[in-house]
């Protein structure tokens, strides 16, 4: 009950941070004509807003831990390479999801080389890093680790993709696929969980689905077309194949993507698996090295060594070898 209870605590802080934080960078970004920036200030008042939640709900349930403990972000030596592994994956999806439009022409591309478009682009970078991680710690975080301890991970994903899902449908153009599209991508983001115990290389795909749809390609990211400067597409086809105005997490073709990005990401995390979270072997029956009965140590002792015989030669040592024997 009281994991249960952390977790109800912890999604009612994640909505309560969500539109402090929006009104935060927004107020800010007005105030000092940063407006580029806003979406960012947005994001990063959000992450701090759920440290210090999250923090305060570790510290009153469990007592204290590091700020990476409670994030989910664990500082170990494969932090790197699995945030690289991570982007790998997230690309090399996207890639899946938008080569079969282009083969199909449904592609309509537009350049804005300008220089202000590049730095545009650093920025909507910079957003996405900022705005995924935020995500990640919201939904496979805190809230996603209280409650694997209340119903176990099964349940704790299905719950955990439903509502990721759920709260994309408020997204512009959201249609119902694009919600079980979400869902499905929670299902693939909670298993980068549960297979390493950390939000590394989970954080690393989200960003590299993100950053790759909307910057790289330029097409919507969840309904959002702002992340879009240098390359800027449109997607002319059928809504099955291109995701329409909501973007490539519409389309029915990405399910397909997602399911095998599933089976690929289990085996490249097979080596992260063993060493962060397979329980130790510990060795188990009966014990090898058991004393002997006492009937048979009462035998040992009672028993006495035999004496030592010695054999003598059959030649006596005093006679020589040219005496002849006696008869």
């Amino acid at each position: 009950m009281l994991q249960l209870a952390l977790f109800i605590a912890s999604v009612a802080w994640v909505f309560s941070s969500q539109a402090l934080a929006e009104r935060a960078g927004n107020g800010i970004a007005v105030r000092f004509d940063f407006v580029s920036f806003q979406f960012l200030l947005a994001a990063l008042f959000f992450i701090f807003l759920l440290w210090l939640g999250f923090s305060i709900l570790q510290a009153i349930s469990f007592g204290r831990k590091s700020s990476r403990d409670v994030l989910g972000l664990p500082n170990r030596p494969t932090v790197q390479r699995e945030w690289t592994v991570g982007v790998a994956v997230g690309w090399g999806m996207v890639v899946a999801a938008v080569s079969p439009m282009a083969l199909a022409g449904t592609l309509h591309i537009q350049w804005w080389t300008a220089p202000r478009a590049f730095w545009l682009a650093v920025i909507n970078l910079l957003t996405i890093g900022g705005a995924t991680l935020a995500e990640e710690i919201a939904f496979r975080g805190y809230p996603f680790r209280r409650l694997i301890e209340a119903i176990g991970p099964v349940g704790a994903t299905v719950v955990m993709s439903i509502l990721f899902g759920l709260i994309h449908a408020f997204n512009p153009a959201a249609t119902w696929s694009s919600v079980f599209m979400t869902m499905l991508a929670g299902v693939l983001l909670c298993v980068a969980w549960l297979r390493t115990h950390g939000l590394w290389i989970g954080w690393g795909l989200h960003f590299g689905w993100n950053a790759s749809t909307g910057v790289l390609f330029g097409l919507p990211v969840s309904g959002f077309l702002r992340f879009s400067s240098v390359v800027q597409t449109r997607a002319i086809g059928r809504i099955w194949l291109t995701g329409g105005d909501y973007g490539p997490e519409a389309a029915l073709f990405t399910a397909l993507v997602l399911l095998v990005g599933i089976g690929v990401l289990i085996r490249v995390t097979r080596d992260y698996a063993w060493h962060y979270t397979y329980e130790p072997i510990i060795a188990g029956g009966y014990p090898m090295h058991a004393p002997p009965p006492a009937e048979h140590t009462a035998m040992e002792q009672q028993a006495k060594l035999a004496p030592l015989i010695q054999i003598l030669p059959a030649t006596p040592q005093s006679g020589s070898v040219e005496d002849e024997p006696k008869v």
